[in-house]
């Protein structure tokens, strides 16, 4: 990708959103970096003559296909859209409320698909573009309290690899990142819900983990500053991959889901090939 190319991002305002628009910045291509506040968006990336900051909550269909329309009129195209807002709503599942699991949901699956909806016109009328979507490990491997999490990051897996043979004909290509924990703000209590705790048989469990994660918050080993410059090395080649998985604790998510995957799969081999018509 030696050409300028135009990136969509959202969630610019703060965490890996903002360090993503620098990078892409500092490549010489040109961003609309949006946010929920377009000013604190401004703020964070800096002035730039290639940055548009653009106010987008991604819950509001009408937001992204404003941010859209205001890209194409700035820039003429979409090359590249980065879904990368979100939240965490923690905890058990039966203390989570159904608003709150909703809530997770319609940030971090609906969300991206309103922006996504939004800019395929653009991308399908060029015959190009990259839809990069920033998951997570807990969208390959579920694990205790985050249920609601996982629930809407596997949803993120399940679409988007559906939705790549869908657009593939036009030059479409997607990307799916899958990070562990980085040195973002998700753990910050601006980012991070717990459930509030109202069940004995998980109040010592629950003290547990809200305490370690709290401890971690910080001092995450992942440093976003470098998964953005690698995601614009990515975004360049010729190939960009399909799924990318973000750091060392990423690959032996993947690597033990899949031997987990095996496994189950062998496990009754017998039972699993005897379940056909017997005039089949």
């Amino acid at each position: 990708m030696t050409e300028k190319k135009i990136w969509l991002i959202t969630g610019a305002g703060r965490g890996l959103g903002v360090d993503i628009a620098k990078a892409v910045l500092a490549s010489g291509h040109a961003v609309v970096a949006t946010g929920r506040d377009a000013a604190k968006v401004k703020a964070a990336v800096g002035d730039h003559d290639n940055l548009l900051a653009f106010k987008l909550d991604v819950t509001r269909p009408q937001d992204a296909h404003a941010a859209v329309e205001a890209a194409v009129v700035k820039f003429g195209r979409i090359d590249v859209v980065v879904n990368n807002a979100g939240n965490f709503f923690a905890g058990f599942f039966e203390e989570l409320s159904p608003e709150q699991v909703r809530n997770q949901i319609e940030t971090l699956l609906f969300g991206p698909m309103n922006v996504t909806r939004a800019v395929l016109p653009v991308m399908r009328k060029q015959r190009s573009g990259l839809l990069l979507t920033i998951s997570s490990t807990a969208g390959i491997a579920g694990q205790m309290f985050c249920t609601a999490y996982a629930a809407a990051k596997f949803g993120i897996e399940g679409w988007m690899e559906s939705l790549t043979p869908e657009i593939a004909p036009f030059g479409i290509r997607t990307m799916l990142v899958e990070p562990g924990f980085f040195r973002t703000e998700l753990l910050t209590n601006d980012s991070t819900t717990y459930a509030k705790p109202s069940i004995d048989d998980y109040a010592k469990k629950t003290k547990e983990i809200v305490a370690a994660w709290k401890s971690m918050d910080g001092k995450q080993g992942g440093d976003p500053a470098k998964l953005a410059a690698a995601l614009v090395k990515l975004v360049a080649l010729r190939d960009p991959p399909t799924r990318f998985a973000a750091g060392a604790e990423a690959m032996q998510t993947f690597e033990a889901k899949a031997n987990t995957l095996l496994a189950q799969s062998q496990a009754h081999r017998e039972l699993s090939t005897s379940l056909a018509y017997d005039d089949a």
